[in-house]
């Protein structure tokens, strides 16, 4: 077997988009909005449903991974590159689960969800971005944009040093 499952390769590249939009939203748009802005509520909104969505996404994917045959893990040649290689993909899913997980925390300890979608008109509470929480949430977002730069530097490699042809397994076409 030559490729991951389609379901997997549709799931990591609409995951990968997602995550992406969701840390540009967050880190970039949402940053330097100030709390008193009603477009910060409705970034808000738009953050808390993509990072909702992507928890989702995650529990899909990782039943999918658990129930499906994959190829064998890549190698590089060094046994330290690829032990690195599998303790990455195994990172992304935690940090992705701390994105979510502290994401919900600060939402849920901010009191977000009656202000965000149930229209309660309450301004946001200027103490959210004090709370653990909410500190959590940009540390383990700074480590997940640093684990994707991990993970395109080595695509990078596999693809244009190694010369192996290891992306194709990410995408679609004959499993074989």
């Amino acid at each position: 077997m030559t490729r991951y499952h389609p379901a997997l390769v549709a799931l990591h590249w609409l995951m990968a988009l997602m995550i992406l939009g969701a840390l540009a939203g967050g880190g970039i748009a949402l940053a330097s909005l100030p709390m008193d802005s009603p477009d910060k509520v409705t970034g808000l909104a738009g953050h808390m449903t993509f990072g909702l969505a992507i928890g989702v996404l995650l529990c899909l994917r990782l039943l999918v991974r658990v129930g499906t045959q994959r190829p064998a893990h890549a190698q590089t040649g060094n046994a330290i590159l690829d032990m690195l290689g599998r303790w990455t993909h195994w990172g992304f899913y935690l940090l992705i689960a701390g994105m979510v997980l502290s994401g919900l925390a600060t939402a849920l300890g901010a009191g977000l969800f009656p202000i965000v979608f149930g229209g309660s008109g309450d301004p946001l509470p200027p103490e959210i971005n004090t709370l653990p929480q909410r500190a959590a949430h940009g540390f383990v977002a700074l480590a997940l944009l640093g684990l994707i730069l991990l993970h395109l530097a080595a695509a990078i490699y596999h693809q244009a040093i190694l010369r192996d042809g290891l992306l194709r397994r990410m995408w679609f076409g004959s499993r074989s």
